[in-house]
């Protein structure tokens, strides 16, 4: 007969309730400016709605009314190094955050707001209008609300999509020895995203000091969270990874401090990761002024019921009870707090005089120049005179020794990790296999076992992770992605989150970093694990790419990338050329310069433009068909560092130009430089600009069907004859 065993979590899940007794122990001081921040918060949504209700508010309005009293809570035992991220909804967490920071001692009742209270008010207020006074120069607007400087990371529109970066915070307060923590607030709809768990996992395997706070306010946009899940409990997904959960009312704020600092207790003290779900309610809908049940799916008794409730409510009673403020007090209050909001709504708004009477505009001086729009989309390139600038006819046979491409990718790192200790590499099986998968990361685990991490099976995790990294700009995360294909499994991450950061936030803050990526082509890996994704990087903001074509390339160029500021693909073969044996420079520590091609080869009768693998089918097609091409070798790929010079003095030498890569048609980079190319350089050319690219579909596992999806040499060789000779 089989036995059952009853199973018990190996962490605790509880819920904390408050009693008088608690507020009775609580400092006055503490409820008072408790009680201000929630006046603040309330009267300034409610001045956001009114802006929104008048159209001048460009998008959606996220409200938090209802929801203060966990921002508040949550927020007053931070310090100011402590960092915070959050969802499209996250107007309240931020102003708490920063009103702490700006205003360390606390707001009392009858005292008058500072300058500096009345200065976050308006850069909010502004960045919400998206005017150029804001924290992110009008470009983040209602959803990306972001004060680096005092520990605002970042509030985000994707749902889910800032809890990695989190982690990523954690890790470096971590590394740096600190017991600072991250708080990633996210809503009840997130809890079920597999970004969110993928962090989760991530923190407590690595017992990083990360805070999720679920702000549970019941609904998805309309979708309830009996709806969504079979456990609606959502402080339950502590269990699951280990990490101890606090269930709280989320209307009562000093429930939500007490269950922080328990949480914040446990991470300062090196446990790990901790879980809080504050149960709460938004008054209106998804965005805009009317409540959820104008749109039908809660009733009106329902969200009575939650304003009985309210947080400010509840929190004032507990002062009238204790004596600590009187009615006229508290009026006195809610008024001074409405005034201030009212007053900075003022500073942006005029009379429209082609509106109806009251009608309102931005002051037009307000709104940003249409000249910024992509400015700092990346970061300047650093000054290179401090480095030594090579290129290949800059080596001699004595500076060259004969390696395997994919040991130069090793030794280089190795290199770049013995020269400078805030660079953290990351991936999976990266410290383990003497180098991983295929031996790209040889060394690093024995040589810097604290920066060689190898990771869980969970891209979007560990991704976003090093965005996080990133972003907080302490340490130099290299990702590693097994194969090309995986990006699609991080997609937001590195698309939505890594690539558009700076620009997003006000273009201020460097994201240096590098995504390294193995192209599977050729390998017999079939359709998930042969892509080429370097016409994905280069049709996406953000990304810088480089595609070193042999081993002398992959030194220099990454060498150059990591002196940026920027997110930076590095595309590196398998098949072609991690295999192959090369001369090698001894020198790891020289630098390509910027945006700088190499011809291969020089001719007169086409220019043949192309990257990695396919420059060197490029030049045996070329001996092969006896057109005399002229063979570019792009190296940078990304729009921001095309060498357009040399291109373009090619093509007016030639007139003919063939663009050659091995990918798939539909997601090809030949695409946009074709189009460019032909925009810049019409009136030198002969014929239209020319591509040869694999097939429709995704390689096949079969060798016959994988030969004929990509392209060769003889594909190269046929459109040479077809453009120069007519054949």
């Amino acid at each position: 007969m089989s036995t059952v065993k009853n199973l018990k979590p190996t962490t605790p899940w509880v819920e904390l309730k408050t009693t008088n007794a608690d507020y009775d122990a609580a400092e006055p001081a503490f409820l008072q400016n408790a009680l201000v921040q929630l006046h603040l918060i309330r009267t300034f949504e409610e001045e956001v709605l009114n802006l929104a209700g008048q159209k001048l508010v460009n998008g959606p309005a996220h409200s938090s009314i209802g929801q203060e009293g966990g921002a508040v809570g949550s927020t007053l035992p931070l310090s100011r190094e402590d960092q915070i991220n959050g969802s499209h909804r996250g107007h309240h967490q931020f102003l708490a955050k920063v009103f702490n920071a700006v205003n360390p001692e606390g707001f009392t009742l009858d005292g008058e707001f500072s300058t500096d209270i009345i200065d976050v008010l308006y850069r909010t207020m502004s960045e919400i209008c998206g005017l150029k006074d804001g924290y992110c120069k009008g470009r983040g607007g209602s959803m990306h609300l972001q004060w680096k400087e005092n520990g605002a990371m970042g509030t985000n529109a994707i749902v889910g999509g800032a809890v990695p970066f989190a982690t990523g915070f954690a890790w470096s307060h971590k590394q740096a020895g600190t017991d600072r923590v991250a708080v990633t607030y996210f809503g009840d709809g997130a809890a079920n995203i597999g970004s969110v768990l993928e962090a989760m996992n991530l923190a407590a395997a690595w017992k990083l000091p990360t805070l999720f706070f679920i702000e549970n306010n019941q609904y998805a946009v309309s979708t309830s969270v009996d709806e969504a899940t079979g456990e609606s409990r959502l402080s339950s997904r502590g269990i699951g990874f280990g990490i101890p959960a606090w269930r709280v009312d989320g209307q009562d704020t000093l429930a939500v401090y007490l269950a922080t600092q328990e949480a914040l207790e446990y991470m300062r003290s090196g446990k790990g990761p901790a879980i809080i779900e504050a149960e709460t309610y938004r008054y209106f809908h998804q965005n805009g002024p009317f409540p959820g049940s104008a749109f039908g799916y809660r009733s009106k008794d329902e969200e009575a019921e939650w304003r009985e409730r309210d947080p400010i409510a509840l929190l004032e009673a507990q002062l009238l009870r204790r004596k600590l403020a009187t009615r006229e007090q508290l009026d006195a209050l809610a008024a001074r707090a409405r005034k201030a909001n009212k007053a900075v709504s003022e500073r942006i708004t005029q009379p429209d005089p082609n509106g109806k009477p009251g009608a309102l505009q931005i002051r037009p001086e307000l709104w940003p120049s249409p000249d910024f729009i992509d400015v700092n989309i990346r970061g300047e390139l650093p000054d290179l005179s401090k480095q030594v600038v090579k290129d290949a006819a800059d080596f001699s046979d004595n500076d060259l020794h004969k390696r395997k491409f994919v040991d130069v990718v090793a030794d280089v790192m190795n290199r770049r990790m013995e020269t400078n200790d805030k660079i953290v590499v990351m991936g999976e099986d990266v410290h383990k296999l003497s180098g991983g998968s295929r031996g790209a990361t040889k060394g690093l685990a024995d040589r810097f076992p604290d920066r060689c991490l190898g990771t869980p099976i969970s891209e979007a995790g560990f991704t976003g992770l090093g965005g996080g990294i990133a972003l907080d700009g302490r340490y130099y995360p290299v990702v590693e992605l097994m194969y090309a294909d995986f990006i699609w499994v991080a997609a937001d991450q590195i698309f939505n989150q890594i690539a558009k950061a700076r620009h997003m936030f006000g273009g201020e803050h460097p994201m240096a970093m590098l995504l390294r990526m193995k192209i599977g082509t050729s390998t017999g890996y079939g359709s998930q694990h042969s892509m080429d994704p370097a016409g994905i990087f280069a049709t996406s903001v953000g990304w810088r790419i480089i595609a070193p074509s042999n081993a002398l390339d992959y030194v220099g160029l990454l060498n150059a990338a990591m002196l940026t500021g920027d997110p930076v693909a590095v595309l590196e073969h398998d098949a072609d050329l991690y295999k192959t044996e090369q001369l090698a420079p001894k020198d790891l520590d020289f630098v390509l310069p910027y945006g700088k091609a190499a011809v291969r080869r020089e001719g007169s009768d086409v220019t043949v433009i192309s990257y990695l693998s396919m420059v060197k089918r490029c030049l045996d097609a070329v001996e092969e068909s006896g057109v005399d091409g002229e063979v570019i070798d792009l190296r940078w790929l990304d729009r921001a560092s095309i060498d357009w010079d040399t291109i373009g003095a090619s093509i007016k030498k030639t007139n003919n130009v063939l663009i050659v890569e091995q990918g798939a048609q539909g997601t090809s980079y030949g695409g946009w430089l074709a189009d460019e190319i032909q925009s810049r350089f019409f009136d030198w050319l002969d014929s239209p600009v020319a591509r040869v690219t694999g097939g429709e579909a995704s390689p096949s596992i079969s060798k016959a069907l994988e030969q004929a999806a990509n392209a060769n040499t003889s594909d190269i060789v046929a459109a040479l004859n077809s453009i120069v000779k007519g054949a």
